[in-house]
């Protein structure tokens, strides 16, 4: 008889879900939207409520479209956003709408932490710095500005833990959670107090830690009215949703690198060293022994939605992406002399840099959109190849390359991408991301395969776009100005952002236009 394992990924837009079975096929996926609400400059927040309502809501429907009996899912797995906060009281209670990863209202906390903690220290520890990720700012401020409701806090989940208790009436935390958290010693695996008595927080707080393929309850009676789920369904501990999508693209091996075209872009590498670098990511994989060293541009995909929306369609144009993509092919590599910094909104890794903002140089009047937009594809590009000469500057050389996402769907920048990492890259361009690496965590935590490696039936055929060393060797000149670019502007980065800083005479005011 069949057996079923199903998928919930927590996004930042939406609840999505799949369906897989013990045979390697992928019967059914359902998704349900949901709002981010920034009601102030930097904030970023989700209802709970809304993702709750949304799980209930994929789980129907993917029964309803596939037809499964409930009682043949034999396990459930979910992934989310890290490390969003959920702050719960005695009851269970959710206190305020949770704080996402991407929360940059605690500017003054981490001035603070950065000042009284020994930043290399905890580095060593945490395999990262204080930085608007962690979690401990996020929480020093809610203790500031809110605290009524932090007096009332008595659990701290994330999203997807906070879904599993929904589902399973246990609390616990998957241990990327922890480990993104800033406040967990990757190497021990346990809480640093010391850091946590900073902001007087007990480690009680905190539900215990669980690996991703851990069983850490089943479906309630309560779960199973309104999700259609049996009751006793198990569920495991599931899986950051980055770290589900690399291994659902097929990430499963030392030397393994994933490059993902969202709107943001991703760079994943799989080791089975324990090794962190100062201006990238660190995260357990979800397979035991291995670890993924990874980094987050903050703009690519976005960058082209921008460009189109104000030039393009913005314009009153109706070309398609695939039009652009069209008259860009037939500019030469390079862009004619075009060279774009894509830090439109500030750059994550491996910069750190919030100043940093976007650049077109090289413009002259025989420039056309054409070579705008294909200065985007290429700068995007650049972008993976910094955090892959990061990753050799550790040692370490890409084996193999995937790449997913939406952007991959356009066979201009997969091959533009191969060129200037001078790598074979296989693409899945309908690839469906993090809900089926989450269903393949429920799939191995409760037995209904035994080897990571099976992942890959999942995949299909992918596409595959082989570097052209003529391409490769005028982009390693073109990146080499792509890097000096941002060294010689860095410094004026800073005295333009101060331009228009409201105090600074000449910048902005506060609203009035005067």
């Amino acid at each position: 008889m069949t057996r079923y394992a199903l998928g919930i990924d927590i996004g930042t837009t939406a609840v999505k879900a799949c369906l897989v079975d013990d045979a390697g096929n992928f019967l059914a996926e359902a998704s349900a939207a949901h709002d981010l609400y920034s009601v102030e400059q930097g904030w970023a927040e989700e209802d709970p409520a809304e993702w709750w309502s949304g799980v209930a809501k994929c789980c129907q429907d993917i029964l309803v479209g596939s037809g499964v009996d409930p009682t043949l899912i034999k396990g459930v797995g979910v992934s989310g956003m890290v490390p969003a906060i959920v702050l719960l009281d005695a009851g269970g209670r959710v206190l305020r709408r949770s704080i996402q990863q991407q929360d940059a209202r605690a500017t003054e906390e981490i001035d603070f932490l950065k000042a009284r903690i020994d930043q290399e220290e905890l580095f060593q520890r945490t395999g990262s710095y204080t930085n608007q990720q962690h979690v401990l700012p996020r929480l020093m401020w809610v203790q500031k500005h809110e605290p009524q409701t932090w007096d009332r806090v008595r659990r701290i989940m994330g999203s997807y833990d906070y879904t599993n208790w929904r589902l399973t009436g246990s609390q616990s935390l998957e241990a990327n959670w922890a480990v993104e958290s800033g406040l967990y010693d990757i190497r021990s695996r346990h809480w640093i107090q010391r850091y946590l008595d900073i902001a007087g927080i007990g480690p009680d707080l905190f539900p215990p830690v669980r690996m991703p393929t851990e069983i850490i309850g089943c479906i309630t009676e309560t779960a199973a009215r309104e999700t259609g789920l049996a009751p006793g369904t198990p569920v495991v501990a599931g899986s950051a949703d980055h770290i589900a999508s690399a291994l659902s693209a097929g990430v499963s091996r030392p030397g393994d690198l994933l490059v993902k075209f969202g709107g943001g872009g991703d760079v994943l590498f799989c080791t089975n060293e324990l090794r962190t670098h100062p201006r990238l990511y660190f995260d357990l994989h979800n397979i035991p022994g291995h670890y993924i060293i990874n980094g987050c541009m903050a703009a690519s995909g976005s960058v082209i939605k921008w460009f189109c929306q104000n030039f393009v369609w913005g314009a009153g144009d109706d070309a398609t992406l695939q039009d652009l993509d069209h008259e860009a092919a037939s500019v030469r590599p390079g862009s004619d002399g075009l060279i774009l910094l894509p830090y439109f909104l500030g750059e994550k890794t491996p910069l750190f840099d919030p100043l940093a903002r976007g650049v077109i140089f090289g413009l002259s009047l025989h420039h056309t959109r054409a070579h705008v937009f294909r200065a985007i594809l290429e700068a995007v590009s650049f972008g993976f190849r910094h955090h892959v000469d990061e990753l050799e500057a550790l040692g370490f050389s890409p084996e193999r390359v995937f790449g997913t996402n939406g952007g991959s769907r356009s066979s201009l920048w997969q091959q533009i991408t191969a060129d200037v990492l001078g790598h074979p890259i296989t693409y899945y361009p309908h690839h469906p991301g993090s809900a089926l690496g989450v269903a393949f965590v429920a799939a191995m935590g409760t037995g209904l395969y035994d080897d990571w490696s099976q992942v890959s039936a999942f995949l299909g055929e992918g596409v595959r776009r082989d570097p052209d060393p003529a391409r490769h060797d005028v982009y390693n000149r073109a990146y080499a100005i792509y890097r000096d670019l941002y060294r010689h502007l860095k410094g004026d980065f800073v005295r333009l952002a101060r331009l228009y800083r409201a105090d600074e005479p000449g910048g902005r005011d506060n609203g009035t236009g005067a």
